[in-house]
């Protein structure tokens, strides 16, 4: 949403996540997004020209694909990031969901991350940290493969905090910079990018 008169750390009730319902602010979010390599320009442009040929991208309904924000959630430390096994795709990923008509996609990051982890008292940093465009493929088979249009925002923990996995979420597993790369893990390149440029922004942010 970038309405912010610099980027900084957001909790839950801050004014700046109210919902939001008209599209030109996630259009407006993607659009300030700065790339740092060649895959984020491609998938930024994408995005941008998805939500220009499609009005209902923030809904499910939009069954191409639709709208969805992510998130790295990094301790207090920003030394570990914390994945989880979900349930429907049956592999590592990091915390995320639907935007669900909510225009306001750091808000929906916060939201997904706070409810798939259990952890409370996170904070949200305003502007986006990756994008990514990849086809969501439910391995149980309740609901059509479509594609995810992924903002990715830094999350963080407070001190002391507990995670605690929810529906989505069968197991949560924090983990290091050089563990992301553990072929154990499986974790797919684009989760890989988006945790080094959490760590990369949270090495400056906090």
């Amino acid at each position: 949403m970038n309405t912010f008169s610099s980027p900084r750390w957001l909790a839950e009730g801050h004014d700046d996540l109210r919902p939001l319902t008209d599209i030109s602010v996630s259009r407006t979010t993607v659009d300030a997004f700065t790339p740092t390599d060649e895959a984020q320009k491609t998938h930024r442009q994408a995005v941008l020209d998805f939500i220009d040929e499609h009005d209902d991208a923030l809904h499910r309904s939009c069954l191409v694909g639709h709208l969805t924000a992510s998130a790295w959630v990094i301790d207090h430390s920003g030394s570990r990031g914390l994945i989880m096994y979900h349930s429907k795709i049956q592999r590592w990923v990091q915390p995320g969901g639907h935007a669900d008509g909510d225009a306001n996609l750091a808000a929906v990051a916060l939201k997904e991350a706070t409810e798939e982890t259990g952890i409370a008292g996170l904070e949200v940093w305003s502007e986006p940290i990756d994008v990514d465009i990849h086809l969501f493929v439910n391995r149980k088979q309740t609901e059509p493969d479509h594609l995810h249009h992924d903002l990715r925002f830094l999350v963080r923990a407070p001190v002391g905090a507990v995670e605690q996995g929810n529906e989505e979420s069968e197991a949560l597993r924090w983990v290091t910079g050089e563990e992301t790369d553990d072929p154990a893990l499986a974790l797919d390149p684009s989760t890989i990018r988006l945790a080094r440029s959490g760590f990369a922004r949270a090495a400056v942010a906090i």
